[in-house]
């Protein structure tokens, strides 16, 4: 899966080329982040004490906002296309170095068509953008650790009031314990999709048949039979999806309002302002982001495992040195 790719001379420059391209815009992305946050800071103080300030400085705060904002969109949507072609160009290295290897195995593989030509893509598609998002929140992480550490010098509230690093904590806290409550909530979920995967392809197969003989293929029993395997299926993983999908709405929900719960004291005593509970917020939102990323994506990573179980099993059966 990896060594088609990443150890072929052919495609050298695309694999670390491309990558470090990638990573270079991610860490400009970052940059513009941390900026955006000190910005929040200026403009929500013009906006709670507006009496105490021009418009002119109101406008001068939007065109601060632009010279942010604008190149963030720029190379956000650049780095989204540049993504998919680099996906599409891992897909392409590892179809290719399956497909000589099967033309030369006589063993009967279960949904191999499958495997080679819908299963490569979504992997290379899901580790491509996970990978990504992975070093996009560790890079997330360094920038704003050092601001959410110092902005926890705001927190007003007894007995929690004067331990350093405070915000840190709580989103390292609930990041790392909503990720084990989701291991627990989602741990059938993997096993479901595998099993998805193994209908759908059974499906698809007798389809692919009908197509050359429509006479003894695709008959109305066989079709029902391997519909309601489908069926059964979904379902099951439907109504698993769905108490997961509660869970992580309602873990969701409630991390918007801890850094207000923790820093809205301080706003009342005049401790700290509204533009430094506005950059809390963002800060907490990006660091406690960054701790969940799997949290958020938990559902492509239980993709992610049963497309890697099934391309594994392919790599063994046709004898592919990974």
């Amino acid at each position: 899966m990896f060594r088609s790719f990443f150890r072929n001379r052919k495609w050298f420059f695309w694999a670390y080329g491309g990558g470090a391209l990638l990573l270079i815009s991610l860490f400009l992305q970052v940059q513009l982040t941390v900026s955006i946050n000190k910005w929040y800071g200026g403009f929500y103080d013009i906006l709670q004490k507006a009496e105490e300030h021009s418009i002119s400085e109101f406008w001068v705060k939007m065109e601060e906002f632009a010279y942010l904002a604008f190149p963030y969109v720029l190379i956000a949507t650049a780095t989204a296309y540049f993504t998919r072609v680099y996906s599409f160009k891992w897909r392409e290295a590892m179809t290719f170095e399956y497909i000589t290897k099967w033309q030369q195995c006589d063993e009967d593989i279960e949904g191999s068509s499958q495997r080679m030509q819908e299963d490569i893509y979504r992997f290379a598609k899901i580790v491509e953008s996970l990978g990504l998002q992975v070093v996009k929140a560790i890079m997330t992480l360094i920038a704003f650790l050092p601001i959410l550490w110092g902005l926890s010098s705001g927190v007003d509230i007894p007995f929690f009031e004067g331990i350093e690093g405070l915000l840190v904590w709580v989103a390292l806290t609930v990041s790392l314990g909503g990720l084990l409550i989701s291991w627990y909530v989602g741990i059938m979920l993997p096993g479901l999709e595998y099993n998805n995967q193994k209908v759908e392809a059974a499906f698809r197969k007798e389809l692919v048949f009908a197509e050359e003989d429509k006479i003894n293929f695709a008959k109305s029993e066989t079709i029902v039979e391997l519909f309601t395997g489908l069926r059964v299926n979904y379902n099951r993983l439907f109504l698993h999806y769905g108490y997961f999908d509660i869970w992580v709405n309602f873990f969701e929900q409630f991390m918007v309002i801890v850094p207000y719960l923790i820093m809205a004291p301080g706003l009342f005593t005049g401790v700290i302002t509204l533009g430094v509970l506005v950059q809390v917020s963002n800060a907490f939102s990006k660091v406690r982001e960054s701790f969940s990323v799997f949290i958020a994506n938990w559902t492509t990573v239980t993709e992610l495992r049963s497309i890697h179980k099934r391309l594994k099993e392919f790599e063994l059966t046709i004898g592919y040195r990974t």
